[in-house]
């Protein structure tokens, strides 16, 4: 792949994910809309002009620097880790090597008029979002022939890279998302490269699939897990590929793994709200433990679904089940809002009533608007990346499978929706009684139940701080690990991954950082450690059943079920 294309499929792309509650406003309004100018930008030119002497002096400087860069006197360049311009042709062309310093140049001018306009948090994050928008449109790099990568295309294919490259660009442009295709996703299928542990799925709700996995050791634990996936994507993020499934290593480490599979909700659905899927998490329980033949299990939530796992568990502590509960744990997900972003900048009351009275209207968030706010949120990665290697080089994008199910969107029902804005935009969670579960106060200090905190040093969807501020509000003693990577990266990480590691340490400090300070690093990955911690409270060893359909349930589908298949 050339250098000018800036696709790791390696990484993914969750390490350039953004705030959860600002994802549900822009996929509700609109992501194009922070393109215009607004308030925030008039104040910008106001404050400037009141200003004449030092806004005349950036100004003046930028002159006096694009005139050395005619002159072939400037030495300004691309940072070595801007992989727009590592092409050799950007530095030796002297006509390429001048635009791009003059695209640089004035970038960074821009970018210290709005510094030297003092703003405001609010109206400066609205207008460096336009900003850092308006750059990455403008770099020489999106263009065709100019860049030299394009160039070099079209001279080995005799223009087949364009010819390709506009038959993508229509195709993508004829349907939601709207975006360029960030995946190559003709060679996965599921259930058989993608989500192929063996199960069964043993129950049926309107709400939910629940599956149970074949256990492939003699002997298993007595207390089941029960993994309750996102909202917002499918649930195999946690059953990829053979290799790569943390479903397949725990049932390899003895564990009886259940898991949920959301039904991907229509427009009728638009009453299904944080209650609704609070109570099917309960459930799901109930049916999991009767599965196994015991009283508890063990809870995992995971994002948006360790958010309403954290409902359902503050509802069985507030009525006195707490029992039914032998360990609970939480992967990436922020309880704890506080400074979790940029949301409380660029989504202000008005800007989330409009957005939550737009799902009402339609009944939920298409999946696939999530997915083109979450591209334009991030354009420099997610837009303009692809729009090199699709459209100018007239590649195909790369094939992985984090990707895969990444672009395999679903959408969230309006009651729903509106709930995790108003929690999160609130901070509901934080004070105890703030937020109702099924009709009982919520108070996270009421759970007691020993809990493991999973959070990814590189997560900008849930950053790390805020995940750890979990550890501060749970009740019970509670580990906390900080794994490499990004959002989902940080959990797709089986112990033949050479580059993992993690961090450990005492969770008495109440200040993230000071944690982060104090924690012990370990080369591997966490899912060895997750597994002992999961092992010591999951009771006694015992035969492992030689069906699936214990405690009064069935087999209804082969996993990965049918919910999963809904469009």
């Amino acid at each position: 792949m050339p250098p000018t294309v800036t696709v790791d499929p390696a990484e993914g792309t969750d390490d350039l994910a953004v705030p959860l509650d600002h994802l549900l406003v822009e996929a509700a309004l609109g992501p194009l809309r922070r393109f215009a100018p607004d308030l925030s930008t008039a104040r910008l030119l106001g404050t400037l002009a009141s200003r004449p002497v030092s806004t005349g002096r950036r100004v003046g400087a930028l002159a006096a620097d694009l005139a050395a860069i005619v002159a072939g006197k400037s030495t300004v360049a691309p940072d070595r880790r801007d992989r727009r311009f590592a092409d050799e042709a950007w530095a030796k062309n002297p006509l390429l090597r001048r635009l791009v310093q003059s695209y640089l140049a004035s970038g960074a001018t821009a970018a210290q008029l709005v510094s030297d306009a003092g703003l405001g948090w609010r109206d400066a994050q609205r207008v460096e979002f336009l900003l850092d928008n308006l750059t990455e449109a403008l770099s020489p790099s999106n263009l065709p022939l100019v860049n030299p990568a394009s160039a070099k295309a079209a001279i080995d294919t005799g223009g087949a890279n364009f010819a390709r490259g506009m038959s993508a660009f229509a195709k993508d442009m004829s349907a939601k998302p709207r975006v360029p295709q960030m995946v190559d996703s003709s060679g996965f299928e599921l259930g058989r490269n993608i989500a192929v542990s063996p199960g069964a799925v043993i129950a049926r709700t309107e709400v939910f699939e629940l599956i149970r996995y074949q256990p492939s050791t003699p002997t298993v634990h007595e207390v089941p897990l029960l993994i309750v996936p996102p909202t917002i994507n499918k649930f195999y993020a946690m059953d990829l590929a053979p290799g790569r499934s943390l479903v397949e290593f725990l049932v390899g480490q003895g564990q009886q793994v259940f898991i949920i599979s959301w039904r991907n909700p229509l427009a009728h659905h638009a009453d299904w709200d944080s209650d609704t899927y609070a109570a099917e998490i309960i459930k799901a329980m109930d049916i999991t433990a009767k599965a196994a033949g015991v009283e508890t299990v063990a809870l995992t939530g995971i994002c948006s679904g360790g958010i309403l796992s954290s409902l359902a568990v503050a509802h069985l502590a507030a009525t006195d089940r707490l029992d039914r509960l032998a360990a609970f744990s939480l992967f990436v997900t922020v309880l704890d809002q506080e400074h979790a972003g940029m949301p409380a900048a660029l989504a202000g009351p008005r800007t989330t009533d409009l957005a939550k009275r737009a799902s009402r209207q339609r009944g939920f968030i298409d999946g696939r608007d999530l997915a083109e706010a979450f591209a334009w949120l991030r354009p420099g990665d997610l837009v303009w990346n692809y729009w090199v290697n699709n459209y100018l080089l007239g590649r195909r994008p790369p094939a992985f499978d984090i990707l895969f199910w990444n672009a395999d969107t679903v959408r969230m029902p309006a009651g729903l929706h509106a709930d995790f804005i108003d929690i999160a935009m609130e901070n509901r969670l934080v004070h105890a009684g703030t937020q109702t579960t099924l009709g009982t106060p919520v108070d996270l200090g009421e759970i007691t139940t020993d809990a493991y905190v999973v959070a990814g040093i590189a997560d900008h969807i849930t950053p790390w701080q805020n995940c750890y501020q979990s550890t501060q509000l749970l009740g019970g003693d509670t580990r906390f690990i900080l794994s490499t990577s990004g959002h989902i990266a940080a959990l797709v990480n089986p112990p033949n991954n050479p580059k993992a590691s993690y961090r450990d340490g005492s969770t008495s400090y109440t200040d993230a950082n000071e944690w982060l300070e104090n924690a012990e690093q370990h080369a591997g990955a966490w899912w060895p450690d997750y597994a002992a911690w999961l092992a010591a409270r999951s009771g006694a060893l015992v035969k492992a059943p030689t069906r699936l359909d214990g405690g009064g349930t069935s087999v209804l589908a082969q996993a990965p079920g049918t919910y999963v298949l809904e469009p």
